[in-house]
């Protein structure tokens, strides 16, 4: 978003808790980001506003702006109320004017509860249109005639902390039973590089690692499997059609009341829209380097059926598109509500968006 000339007025960083103890550590923080928020509304009131993801703040900023102003609120990226809290979507009602989907199975639930809301497509089609075609050989001479193994440990410090040591463990194992094999690391955004690195320099595994810092896709081009932590990228690994194995670790207090609230079979995005594992899960005490490593042996013996299965993924999720599809529903929340005429919608700039 900066890099398209937004104004970043207080930092996703300081606020990226997961799970009930991060957020209860973090509330002062989260207190203060509420109050900026609420400032800002008021000395500069915006046109629209546009909800990402964040639930648990956001829709706290949602109702507060409806209790306030008249101002038009899209939610872009909905909360996973399918997963849990199914409340949330009588706050969604209430407090947006409007829904971009990007999960093709939210539609039905949105609709059964009478919300105001779009399946615009992913956003992930656009980005990743395609696996490279470029095979590894040409693309990078140092892996030629070597698997590759990716290691995403996460963007959270909480989630590097937990996850990293048992993909280096992992790695170590895989290691010592195959040869010619080397391991790339994502060190994911720049504040969490010095973290990484660290953690891979103290590790026996390190010479076979080498580093990449920022997005993940020159990995997604390299890999032959990926180890990766729960979230977004094993979407972007599975439209890369990587085969990935997906783990993960929260709290015992998180994971406990985990299993109480949450409804969902999968926790990976590619499983839940394929509704059935296409890419295997480790969670909580099964994510550990004994089991992580035998499956990753298994499945280096046999890519191709999981690469197959992943081509299905980019067939459900539809035709690209998705953000200009979401910028037509934000203009036309705000036409609405302010009275502009289409002709004033019409100039050059935004002739990309027809």
């Amino acid at each position: 978003m900066a890099g398209q000339g937004a104004e970043l007025f207080f930092s996703i960083e300081h606020l990226s808790a997961m799970g009930v103890v991060q957020v209860v550590r973090q509330f002062s923080t989260i207190k203060q980001a509420f109050r900026t928020v609420q400032n800002r509304l008021k000395k500069d009131r915006p046109d629209a506003v546009v909800l990402i993801d964040y639930p648990g703040f956001n829709l706290k900023i949602a109702q507060y702006i409806k209790q306030n102003y008249d101002i038009p609120v899209c939610y872009y990226i909905a909360p996973k109320v399918w997963a849990w809290n199914a409340a949330r979507l009588q706050k969604i009602n209430a407090f947006t004017d409007h829904v971009a989907l990007i999960l093709p199975f939210e539609t039905a639930l949105y609709k059964k509860m009478g919300i105001s809301a779009t399946y615009v497509g992913n956003p992930l089609v656009d980005e990743y249109p395609s696996r490279p075609g470029v095979r590894r050989a040409q693309s990078n001479p140092s892996t030629q005639g070597k698997k590759v193994i990716g290691l995403l440990p996460g963007s959270r410090t909480s989630e590097i902390k937990k996850l990293l040591p048992v993909m280096l463990d992992a790695a170590l194992s895989i290691s010592n039973q195959v040869q010619d094999i080397c391991f790339h690391v994502s060190s994911g955004i720049a504040v969490n590089d010095a973290q990484v690195r660290q953690m891979v320099t103290q590790h026996p595994i390190n010479p076979a690692c080498k580093i990449i810092p920022g997005r993940t896709g020159s990995i997604f081009q390299d890999a032959d499997l990926l180890i990766a932590a729960s979230g977004t990228v094993t979407l972007e690994a599975a439209l890369s059609q990587v085969p990935t194995i997906i783990i993960y670790k929260v709290s015992a207090l998180t994971w406990a009341l985990g299993q109480v609230l949450v409804n969902v079979k999968y926790v990976g995005l590619a499983n839940l829209i394929m509704d059935q594992e296409v890419m295997p899960e480790l969670l909580q005490d099964k994510a550990n380097p004994a089991l992580v490593s035998d499956k990753a042996l298994q499945m280096l013996q046999v890519l191709a059926p999981h690469r197959r299965r992943l081509e299905k993924v980019r067939q459900r999720l539809g035709a690209p598109g998705a953000p200009q599809r979401t910028a037509k529903i934000i203009l036309n929340l705000i036409r609405q509500k302010s009275g502009y005429s289409p002709a004033e919608f019409d100039k050059p700039h935004l002739k990309w968006l027809e």
